[in-house]
């Protein structure tokens, strides 16, 4: 299997299925939209909200976590959160039973020599017995050497305010 990035408003679920046209900004735009009405607390938006989406950043191009984990539903995934109290150690990176697709990170970013600091979306998966860091901030696909080399990945990134998420396959 070929190893790619897609760069795209989303870029970790793109990179994260391996698949050119599995999300386009229109049906990410469309889960983002039913979000919102099926949101009960509509009531409280302002004239502000036809601008500044509750889960759409109309200027960035950013989608928040709940478009995140309803996409990849749509694609026979299921997201869960990883405690990070437990730290890496507890996550099942060779998963004989294949139940773990991939991971997702959020990880706290500084840009523009510090002075904007935001969060930034970032894709893992194992490829052919090989896990990959996908991030679409690097020029291709980093490689880890093992499983090891994850989790010191992992437990750093937890070290330094990252958020963990674990997409999983449907199980029947």
């Amino acid at each position: 299997m070929r190893v790619f990035l897609l760069l795209f408003s989303f870029p970790s679920c793109l990179a994260l299925l391996q698949q050119k046209d599995a999300f386009t900004r229109p049906s990410l735009n469309s889960i983002a939209e039913k979000l919102i009405l099926d949101d009960p607390n509509k009531q409280g938006w302002t004239p502000f909200s036809v601008v500044f989406k509750p889960h759409h950043n109309a200027f960035t191009g950013n989608y928040d976590i709940n478009v995140l984990i309803s996409a990849l539903e749509e694609k026979g995934k299921t997201v869960v959160w990883h405690d990070r109290r437990n730290g890496a150690s507890t996550i099942d990176l060779e998963n004989p039973q294949g139940s773990l697709y991939g991971i997702v990170l959020n990880v706290p970013v500084r840009r523009y020599v510090g002075l904007w600091k935001g969060r930034h979306w970032v894709a893992m998966r194992k490829i052919d017995g090989v896990w990959y860091n996908l991030d679409s901030d690097l020029r291709h696909p980093v490689a880890f050497e093992d499983s090891e080399e994850v989790r010191g990945f992992l437990d750093y990134v937890i070290g330094h305010g990252s958020e963990v998420l674990l997409v999983m396959n449907h199980q029947d």
